[in-house]
């Protein structure tokens, strides 16, 4: 199931995206104070191309000065130049705005969408029930004795039947849309050229009356060593999910834990799974994190910076000082959380995605700066298992 590393990765990839867009932002500011000054080719006066070009440099100059510092000199400035900056700066504001708040919304979705591949992987059982009785259909009405296994023992698999008639797989399927369309064609691809051939399949089918155990059996074998594992699947799911590497481990927990579920005998309907354990206080957590580090990343760049004053800060690389800013805010706002268990994540997570010596420079520094935010007070943690540093 979905846990809060992978949350923590999903946010960090977030915030890198936005700073990335931000970088793409301020070109675009530039650009826009470019076109500002550019000649009008349709003017029927002359226009003073050097002039133009003067001023142009300028308001980028002055643009850059308010980048850097938030604010530029205006004084004995021509007015037509502090108009295009301002204009400038409108934009660039604007625009990593709209780019905050499209990389936040993105980010929760690429979560959720983890969710929509768990029900279609299931809805995979759907498609090769329908595939079978089209398949059963032809057979009767042919005049020739038909070939090959006979898989018509598979639409009674109890398992199938109990997950496809569950009320919340078929509600979760409509409210979602989930739909395999036209790449039901790569599914039945896979029936009949892998599953109809599969060894376990076919003993299956020649079992003259399955147990529970053994319809279960078959069900986990066909997700675990076919759907899983066959190739063009695999690129059919990398298609629709850019992600589905990193993913792939979740819904095949989701579908794991899904099948023995439905495969255990009990009064109970059972219910699918959710995203998380407690997806509400994950999201919740997913959500602020993303918004509080960037809201206070001048913050934690000058803590940064503090602490590491034998090295430059403009030379630690980007997605380590992305794991410091997320480490740091987390330490700060999510007092249920301990230090130790912040640190770790954050140098597991810098060992997956940040350069080979990112994990004793981030380890070093994440160290140093919690002793002395604790022991400055700034640092307060509580709740179950924890001391309360009052």
């Amino acid at each position: 199931m979905l846990n809060r590393r992978t949350l923590r990765i999903k946010a960090m990839q977030a915030i890198y995206a936005y700073q990335q867009a931000k970088g793409s932002d301020y070109l675009l500011a530039l650009d826009q104070i470019s076109e500002d000054f550019a000649p009008d080719l349709n003017s029927m006066e002359v226009q003073d191309k050097k002039l133009l070009e003067g001023k142009k440099q300028i308001a980028q100059l002055l643009f850059k000065e308010w980048y850097e510092t938030d604010q530029f000199e205006t004084e004995e400035t021509d007015k037509e130049i502090i108009d295009a900056v301002n204009r400038a700066i409108a934009y660039y504001k604007n625009l990593i705005k709209k780019d905050y708040k499209h990389y936040g919304n993105l980010m929760l979705n690429a979560v959720e969408r983890i969710y929509d591949h768990y029900l279609g992987t299931l809805q995979i059982l759907e498609v090769l029930m329908s595939l079978i009785e089209e398949e059963e259909e032809k057979k009767e009405k042919r005049f020739t004795a038909a070939t090959g296994p006979d898989v018509k023992k598979f639409l009674n698999n109890r398992v199938v039947h109990r997950l496809l008639n569950n009320e919340s797989y078929k509600q979760n399927i409509i409210r979602r849309n989930i739909s395999w369309g036209s790449d039901i064609s790569e599914i039945r691809s896979v029936y009949r050229n892998v599953l109809k051939q599969d060894e376990a399949f076919l003993s299956y089918l020649a079992t003259p009356n399955p147990t529970p155990e053994e319809d279960a059996e078959i069900v986990k074998h066909i997700f675990k060593n076919i759907i899983f594992k066959e190739k063009n699947l695999q690129s059919l799911f990398e298609e629709q999910d850019l992600n589905w590497i990193e993913n792939k481990t979740i819904v095949k927990s989701l579908v794991n834990k899904t099948i023995k579920t439905f495969g255990e005998e009990t009064e109970e309907e059972p219910v699918l799974l959710d995203l998380s354990a407690n997806w509400e206080d994950d999201k919740a957590f997913f959500e602020e994190l993303y918004h509080q580090t960037l809201q206070d990343d001048e913050k934690y760049e000058a803590m940064i910076a503090a602490s590491v004053k034998n090295w430059d800060v403009e030379r630690v690389a980007i997605l380590d000082k992305i794991i410091l800013k997320m480490a740091l805010c987390e330490m700060h706002i999510f007092r249920s959380i301990p230090v130790k268990v912040t640190i770790n994540e954050y140098i597991e997570i810098s060992k997956l995605y940040s350069t080979p010596k990112s994990k004793q420079f981030v380890n070093g520094v994440l160290d140093k700066m919690a002793q002395e935010l604790t022991s400055k007070g700034d640092i307060r943690k509580s709740g179950r298992g924890l001391i309360d540093n009052k």
